[in-house]
């Protein structure tokens, strides 16, 4: 009898930042949001932009092209925040445009291509696999790697504020 090999599907939010699409596991994405006012928070990383307040919730947010050291972009109406759950911690990452959910075959999730580098870039040690889905490829994010590298500095944020208000 012959045995049919099963292929895993994965579902990916993938989204434009710069000219790449990037894309995050769907069950870490808790909602998508349009882009909204957000209260800076003195003293962090550039690319944590501040907080905001979701439905009572204060959450901090980050800019993915300021994370990956990219040039800051205007944010404009199709500017949106993906608000994700990464080992309890609620954050929102504001992306540039929402593309697409797609399926992707495990068979066509690649290893991140290390030739001609010695050291990992700001981006790539972000991107743990390449998906390819039709003629396009996408780079595939690691939330907790894209989370945690500095999480310290948006820990802290969150921690200072929430006392602020406590003791407010």
């Amino acid at each position: 009898m012959e045995e049919k090999k099963i292929s895993r599907k994965q579902k990916y939010v993938t989204f434009m930042s710069g000219k790449e699409y990037f894309g995050l596991k769907i069950e870490c994405v808790n909602e998508i949001i349009v882009a909204q006012e957000i209260t800076a928070i003195p003293e962090t990383e550039d690319y944590i932009k501040g907080l905001i307040n979701l439905r009572g919730k204060i959450i901090p947010v980050i800019d993915v092209r300021l994370r990956f050291k990219q040039e800051p972009f205007e944010y404009d109406d199709r500017t949106c925040i993906i608000v994700i759950n990464v080992q309890n911690t609620v954050v929102g990452l504001i992306v540039e445009k929402i593309a697409e959910v797609v399926e992707i075959a495990d068979e066509n999730l690649l290893p991140t291509p290390t030739i001609g580098r010695t050291d990992k870039s700001t981006q790539d040690r972000y991107v743990y696999a390449i998906g390819k889905v039709g003629d396009s490829v996408k780079l595939l994010l690691d939330p907790e790697k894209l989370l945690y590298d500095d999480m310290v500095t948006l820990e802290q944020a969150y921690k200072d504020t929430n006392e602020t208000e406590v003791a407010e």
